[in-house]
Formats: C-alpha cells, structure tokens, sequence
C-alpha cells in the first residue's frame, strides 16, 4: 500500500517536473523569439497598450462624427466641413494620422480592412 503511494506521489512529482521544464523552455524560445526580433511586433504593441488610454481617446475622437451625424443638419455640416478641411491638409499629415491609428489598433488589422476595400470585397 505504500509503495503504490509512493508511486503515485513519485509519478505526480515527476509530471510535474516535466510540466516545469516544457513551461521553462517555452519561455527561453519566447525570450530568444523577442531578442532576435522574431516576435511579431504587434502583439508586443498590444501588449504595451494594456494600461494605456490611447485607444479610447482614439475610439472617442473618431466617434464624435458618428455621433454628430445624427444630431441634425447643424452636425452634418460640421461634420462634412470637417473632413472637407482635412482633404486640404499635407499628405504628410494625413499618412501621419493614418499611422498614429495604424499604429494604436494594430497595423494588420488596418492593412486587413484597406485590402479588402481595395479588392471591392
């Protein structure tokens, strides 16, 4: 009786170890993936991002049109003064913001959305 204990203690120690050790090496291929630069840098951005209130300022910014579009023709037109005025702007500005959103949501996510309006789908 006791050595079938013994043997169950010995094998739950042992799956343990065996557990430690995968979790262990695991982690020495993500910090070799990270120190190679192999980490996709998106999900690093996200993870950054976390404590940040960016995104909601962002998502706020972005909503204001939304939400002025049905406030009335008053909203409408500020709204489409507005985007009229941001057509004048530099390129630069305009691929600058793009980036800064680009950048805050996640670069494949809009690259995904601007093909697939390329592409009509």
């Amino acid at each position: 009786m006791i050595f079938k204990a013994l043997q169950l203690v010995g094998g739950m120690a042992s799956t343990w170890m065996e557990s430690k050790a995968e979790s262990q090496k695991l982690n020495l291929a993500i910090k070799k993936k990270q120190l190679t630069g192999a980490i996709d840098w998106d999900l690093e951005a996200m993870k950054g991002s976390q404590s940040s209130w960016k995104d909601e300022y962002l998502v706020i910014l972005f909503s204001i049109p939304l939400i002025l579009c049905f406030m009335g023709s008053w909203g409408r037109n500020i709204v489409e003064e507005g985007f009229r005025a941001l057509e004048t702007m530099p390129e630069w500005y305009q691929v600058t913001l793009g980036c800064i959103v680009a950048a805050s949501f996640g670069v494949r996510s809009v690259t995904k959305f601007f093909g697939l309006r390329k592409n009509g789908k």
